[in-house]
């Protein structure tokens, strides 16, 4: 979905990873968990910090600041794993993303919003749906079923098949 084809006011999680506020919309959203031990899992991209168990269902967790090329996250209080619904080839799976914090969810009207920036055919930003203004700060969008590729999405699927005791 683009900019354009927002045309109602729509409520977003925002959280943050490092300095930089990120934001997804409420509707990809599970629910928002304290961090919990991650069962890792050998053999796995870096990115993927492990499984945690959500009431009985495995469930993979992606370091998200790994994901865009920050340093990887350091465990602190407001540390959490935000549990969003991705869909890959017309399949729903669940997944955690670590998040440095959780801020708020806020409603952005449509324009509040503006198209993500072209920064040339070289940096990838089609996970980016807009860039939300929120006084005088940008709240980068994310369209979370595009954050990942296909090959770490299909990564990702193969760790949630693996049953674990935990």
């Amino acid at each position: 979905m683009s900019v354009t084809e927002i045309t109602e006011s729509r409520q977003y999680l925002t959280f943050k990873l490092g300095n930089e506020v990120f934001a997804t919309d409420v509707a990809k959203v599970r629910e928002v968990l304290d961090f919990t031990k991650i069962t890792e899992i050998p053999r796995t991209p870096e990115f993927m910090s492990g499984v945690i168990n959500l009431r009985g269902s495995v469930v993979p967790v992606v370091d998200l600041r790994l994901c865009f090329e920050m340093s990887k996250t350091v465990k602190t209080r407001n540390t959490c794993i935000v549990v969003v619904e991705v869909l890959l080839e017309n399949e729903s799976f669940v997944i955690g993303a670590l998040a440095d914090s959780v801020e708020e969810v806020i409603d952005l009207e449509p324009d509040q919003i503006q198209p993500p920036p072209r920064i040339g055919t070289r940096i990838r930003t089609d996970f980016i749906k807009g860039m939300g203004k929120r006084e005088s700060e940008f709240i980068m969008i994310l369209d979370i079923d595009r954050v990942f590729s296909a090959e770490e999405l299909v990564a990702v699927r193969g760790v949630e098949s693996i049953k674990t005791a935990a």
